[in-house]
């Protein structure tokens, strides 16, 4: 008959061996050894949320420990992951993350594109595009790619008229030839547009921002179609983009966990080929 002492430590053993091939199995230890600890960076809404719902328990269940740290402005988080504050972030489109790479001179990578809530023009004084007067007051976002996609749409709905020898992702105001509505147009810094339609006639608002702000994106008076440029992304240092916890990042992306985190959640959002 075994001792007391004996019976408890070689349930002990048991116990030890029946953890560690629970861990194995259930992928727990995949996580990369030398970054088992990510901070991933987001706008405050939709991008967090999705990280939150869809992302981190994927990650959790193969042994990360996950911190979302959360913006709300479109300069900090690509500075903040180029110092190595942030591991990744979720915030910005292509075009925005090739433009600012390139004017801070900063080497960051895109890892995938994600499903993405478009710019609309909002209003609360007009309920329809068609309610538009000379002098009406047009918010749009004061950085250089999104102003060019604002500027882009308000050509698409025949408001201006845009030089055709322009580039169309960095039209800036300079490149109106004709102010067909005679509309003023005010360039303001992305996360202000819900709060300015207390005081202009229309705004263009991030859909970030909108849903973040309580806005509904069935509540725009115009959607903007979101080409494959400018599907949001998420991005990472240059260096890392070939790290085990980069291909773990991207493959949560694709998991039956985020994609019914978006079924659930996030109806509407323009999403990229792999989520089709």
């Amino acid at each position: 008959m075994h001792s007391p002492s004996r019976l408890r430590n070689t349930l002990c053993q048991f116990a030890l061996a029946l953890s560690t091939w629970s861990l194995l199995h259930s992928g727990a230890l995949a996580a990369d050894p030398a970054h088992t600890t990510l901070r991933l960076g987001a706008t405050s809404g939709p991008y967090s949320d999705q990280l939150r719902y869809g992302v981190v328990p994927v990650l959790e269940k193969q042994g990360y420990k996950v911190k979302i740290v959360e913006f709300s402005d479109y300069v900090r988080p690509n500075m903040a992951l180029a110092d190595g504050d942030i591991d990744a972030n979720l915030f910005q489109h292509e075009i925005y993350l090739k433009r600012f790479a390139q004017d801070h001179q900063l080497k960051l990578s895109e890892v995938i594109k994600v499903p993405t809530a478009p710019i609309g023009i909002y209003s609360k004084r007009h309920r329809s595009l068609a309610e538009v007067r000379p002098g009406a007051t047009v918010a749009l976002p004061n950085d250089a790619t999104n102003m060019a996609r604002a500027l882009g749409v308000l050509q698409e709905i025949g408001w201006i008229k845009l030089n055709e020898q322009a580039n169309p992702t960095r039209v800036s105001e300079r490149d109106i030839v004709s102010n067909i509505k005679q509309v003023k147009l005010i360039a303001l810094e992305a996360a202000q547009m819900p709060r300015a339609l207390e005081d202009v006639d229309f705004a263009f608002v991030n859909g970030a921002f909108a849903i973040a702000s309580g806005l509904k994106l069935t509540q725009a008076l115009h959607l903007a179609s979101v080409p494959d440029s400018f599907l949001m992304v998420v991005a990472v240092r240059s260096a890392d983009l070939d790290k085990p916890f980069v291909k773990d990042l991207r493959d949560a992306f694709r998991s039956p966990t985020y994609r019914k985190a978006l079924d659930e959640r996030f109806e509407g959002y323009v999403r990229p080929d792999y989520l089709k």
